[in-house]
Protein backbone atom coordinates (compact mmCIF):
# COMPACT_ATOMS: atom_id res chain seq x y z
CA UNK A 1 0.00 0.00 0.00
CA UNK A 2 1.54 3.53 -1.08
CA UNK A 3 1.90 5.79 2.00
CA UNK A 4 -0.02 9.11 1.85
CA UNK A 5 2.26 12.03 0.58
CA UNK A 6 2.53 14.39 3.52
CA UNK A 7 4.69 17.39 3.74
CA UNK A 8 7.70 16.66 6.02
CA UNK A 9 8.46 20.34 6.57
CA UNK A 10 4.46 21.43 7.49
CA UNK A 11 4.47 23.27 10.56
CA UNK A 12 1.18 22.66 13.26
CA UNK A 13 -1.03 26.75 13.33
CA UNK A 14 -3.31 27.40 15.52
CA UNK A 15 -6.82 27.98 14.07
CA UNK A 16 -8.76 30.80 15.70
CA UNK A 17 -12.84 30.21 15.11
CA UNK A 18 -16.11 31.60 15.48
CA UNK A 19 -19.32 29.81 14.37
CA UNK A 20 -22.66 30.01 13.89
CA UNK A 21 -25.70 29.44 11.82
CA UNK A 22 -28.22 31.15 8.89
CA UNK A 23 -31.49 29.97 8.08
CA UNK A 24 -31.75 28.85 4.29
CA UNK A 25 -34.13 31.73 3.63
CA UNK A 26 -32.21 34.21 4.83
CA UNK A 27 -29.06 32.85 2.80
CA UNK A 28 -29.33 35.27 -0.38
CA UNK A 29 -28.91 38.40 1.76
CA UNK A 30 -26.28 37.30 3.97
CA UNK A 31 -24.32 36.25 0.97
CA UNK A 32 -24.80 39.47 -0.66
CA UNK A 33 -23.50 41.01 2.56
CA UNK A 34 -20.59 39.02 2.31
CA UNK A 35 -20.19 39.70 -1.10
CA UNK A 36 -19.69 43.03 -0.53
CA UNK A 37 -17.70 43.63 2.47
CA UNK A 38 -14.79 40.40 1.72
CA UNK A 39 -12.11 40.28 -0.94
CA UNK A 40 -13.53 40.59 -4.80
CA UNK A 41 -11.46 37.78 -6.65
CA UNK A 42 -14.27 37.21 -8.99
CA UNK A 43 -18.14 37.64 -9.93
CA UNK A 44 -19.58 34.68 -7.60
CA UNK A 45 -17.43 33.57 -4.57
CA UNK A 46 -16.20 30.44 -4.48
CA UNK A 47 -17.70 26.90 -4.42
CA UNK A 48 -17.45 23.86 -2.76
CA UNK A 49 -19.32 20.13 -2.97
CA UNK A 50 -17.31 17.80 -0.55
CA UNK A 51 -17.76 14.47 1.06
CA UNK A 52 -16.07 14.22 4.58
CA UNK A 53 -15.29 11.52 6.74
CA UNK A 54 -14.15 11.60 10.51
CA UNK A 55 -11.74 9.05 11.68
CA UNK A 56 -11.51 7.89 15.72
CA UNK A 57 -8.68 6.06 17.74
CA UNK A 58 -9.54 5.56 20.83
CA UNK A 59 -7.30 5.34 24.03
CA UNK A 60 -8.05 4.43 27.62
CA UNK A 61 -8.47 7.28 29.59
CA UNK A 62 -7.34 9.67 26.75
CA UNK A 63 -9.28 11.91 24.06
CA UNK A 64 -9.68 9.85 21.22
CA UNK A 65 -7.59 11.03 17.88
CA UNK A 66 -9.96 12.58 15.11
CA UNK A 67 -8.55 12.73 11.97
CA UNK A 68 -10.75 14.53 9.19
CA UNK A 69 -10.76 12.97 5.57
CA UNK A 70 -11.92 15.38 2.95
CA UNK A 71 -12.22 15.25 -1.09
CA UNK A 72 -13.52 17.14 -3.61
CA UNK A 73 -16.70 15.87 -5.16
CA UNK A 74 -16.70 18.78 -7.82
CA UNK A 75 -12.77 18.16 -8.73
CA UNK A 76 -12.34 14.44 -8.65
CA UNK A 77 -8.92 14.75 -9.85
CA UNK A 78 -7.84 16.91 -7.11
CA UNK A 79 -6.03 16.02 -4.13
CA UNK A 80 -7.67 13.80 -1.00
CA UNK A 81 -7.06 16.33 1.99
CA UNK A 82 -6.20 14.66 5.91
CA UNK A 83 -7.45 17.17 8.81
CA UNK A 84 -6.18 17.05 12.55
CA UNK A 85 -7.69 19.67 14.75
CA UNK A 86 -6.86 19.65 18.19
CA UNK A 87 -9.12 20.30 21.44
CA UNK A 88 -10.10 23.73 21.62
CA UNK A 89 -8.09 25.79 24.35
CA UNK A 90 -11.15 27.42 26.57
CA UNK A 91 -9.27 27.87 29.71
CA UNK A 92 -8.77 31.98 28.51
CA UNK A 93 -11.99 33.77 29.13
CA UNK A 94 -10.75 36.38 27.91
CA UNK A 95 -10.07 35.54 24.52
CA UNK A 96 -12.68 36.07 22.14
CA UNK A 97 -12.42 33.19 19.45
CA UNK A 98 -11.92 29.60 20.07
CA UNK A 99 -8.19 28.27 19.45
CA UNK A 100 -7.35 25.20 18.66
CA UNK A 101 -4.12 23.27 16.65
CA UNK A 102 -4.55 22.89 12.90
CA UNK A 103 -2.96 20.49 10.65
CA UNK A 104 -4.19 20.33 6.81
CA UNK A 105 -2.21 18.31 4.54
CA UNK A 106 -2.82 16.94 0.69
CA UNK A 107 -2.56 13.20 0.58
CA UNK A 108 -3.39 10.35 -2.09
CA UNK A 109 -6.81 8.71 -2.15
CA UNK A 110 -6.02 5.96 -0.63
CA UNK A 111 -5.60 7.59 3.17
CA UNK A 112 -8.95 6.16 4.28
CA UNK A 113 -7.45 2.50 4.18
CA UNK A 114 -4.06 3.62 5.41
CA UNK A 115 -5.99 5.20 8.52
CA UNK A 116 -7.96 2.10 8.79
CA UNK A 117 -4.81 -0.26 8.45
CA UNK A 118 -3.42 2.00 11.84
CA UNK A 119 -6.58 1.10 13.63
CA UNK A 120 -8.87 3.83 13.14
CA UNK A 121 -12.46 3.82 13.12
CA UNK A 122 -15.08 5.71 11.08
CA UNK A 123 -16.97 7.18 13.19
CA UNK A 124 -19.21 9.30 10.53
CA UNK A 125 -19.65 10.88 6.93
CA UNK A 126 -21.07 13.98 5.60
CA UNK A 127 -21.40 15.88 2.57
CA UNK A 128 -21.04 19.78 2.74
CA UNK A 129 -22.06 21.88 -0.02
CA UNK A 130 -21.66 25.71 0.23
CA UNK A 131 -19.42 28.95 -0.48
CA UNK A 132 -16.25 30.30 0.78
CA UNK A 133 -14.93 34.14 0.94
CA UNK A 134 -12.28 35.92 2.18
CA UNK A 135 -11.03 38.87 3.77
CA UNK A 136 -7.50 39.43 4.19
CA UNK A 137 -6.24 36.12 5.85
CA UNK A 138 -9.97 35.94 7.35
CA UNK A 139 -11.81 32.81 5.77
CA UNK A 140 -15.56 32.67 5.97
CA UNK A 141 -17.19 29.44 5.15
CA UNK A 142 -20.91 28.93 4.37
CA UNK A 143 -21.77 25.07 4.47
CA UNK A 144 -25.66 23.03 3.74
CA UNK A 145 -24.53 20.02 5.70
CA UNK A 146 -26.13 16.89 4.48
CA UNK A 147 -26.64 13.44 6.03
CA UNK A 148 -25.03 10.14 3.88
CA UNK A 149 -28.15 7.49 4.47
CA UNK A 150 -26.02 4.97 3.18
CA UNK A 151 -22.25 5.08 3.55
CA UNK A 152 -19.45 5.81 0.81
CA UNK A 153 -22.81 6.95 -1.13
CA UNK A 154 -23.26 10.46 -2.05
CA UNK A 155 -25.23 10.76 -4.47
CA UNK A 156 -28.42 9.97 -2.29
CA UNK A 157 -27.98 12.67 0.37
CA UNK A 158 -30.54 13.81 3.53
CA UNK A 159 -30.70 17.18 4.57
CA UNK A 160 -29.78 17.73 8.28
CA UNK A 161 -31.61 21.11 9.13
CA UNK A 162 -33.13 24.51 7.52
CA UNK A 163 -29.97 25.97 8.12
CA UNK A 164 -26.50 26.86 6.95
CA UNK A 165 -23.47 26.62 8.95
CA UNK A 166 -21.44 29.45 8.73
CA UNK A 167 -17.63 29.26 10.34
CA UNK A 168 -14.96 32.43 10.25
CA UNK A 169 -11.52 31.16 10.40
CA UNK A 170 -7.88 32.37 10.43
CA UNK A 171 -5.04 30.29 10.40
CA UNK A 172 -1.97 31.80 12.13
CA UNK A 173 1.56 30.76 14.20
CA UNK A 174 1.02 30.12 17.90
CA UNK A 175 0.51 33.57 19.54
CA UNK A 176 -0.68 35.32 16.93
CA UNK A 177 -4.12 36.37 19.15
CA UNK A 178 -4.31 39.60 18.03
CA UNK A 179 -6.01 38.44 14.64
CA UNK A 180 -9.17 37.67 17.17
CA UNK A 181 -9.97 41.50 17.05
CA UNK A 182 -10.07 41.64 13.23
CA UNK A 183 -12.59 38.86 13.18
CA UNK A 184 -14.48 40.20 16.31
CA UNK A 185 -14.77 43.70 14.43
CA UNK A 186 -16.01 42.16 10.90
CA UNK A 187 -18.15 39.58 13.17
CA UNK A 188 -20.10 42.96 14.04
CA UNK A 189 -20.32 44.05 10.49
CA UNK A 190 -22.65 40.92 9.76
CA UNK A 191 -25.24 41.45 12.88
CA UNK A 192 -28.38 41.43 12.49
CA UNK A 193 -28.14 38.78 9.71
CA UNK A 194 -26.31 36.72 12.20
CA UNK A 195 -24.30 36.19 15.50
CA UNK A 196 -21.14 34.65 15.90
CA UNK A 197 -19.77 33.56 18.54
CA UNK A 198 -17.10 31.14 20.15
CA UNK A 199 -19.12 27.82 20.72
CA UNK A 200 -17.69 25.30 23.78
CA UNK A 201 -18.34 22.64 22.03
CA UNK A 202 -17.97 19.85 24.93
CA UNK A 203 -21.32 21.18 25.61
CA UNK A 204 -22.94 20.25 22.98
CA UNK A 205 -21.49 16.75 23.44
Amino acid sequence: MEMPSLNRSMAPLQEYLLQGSILDKHRGPFLHRLNGLCDVVSEMPEKFHDHEMVYHLKGVGVQPMVFRVRRALDHPDSPWHVRYVGQPEIGDKTRQTLVRSYIDVGTSDNISLFLTEMGFKQDHEYVAKGYIFRKGRMKIVVSKIYRMPHQGNTETLDVVSESHVVELSVLAPHGQDQVQEDMKNFAEQLKPLIQLEKIDHKRLQ
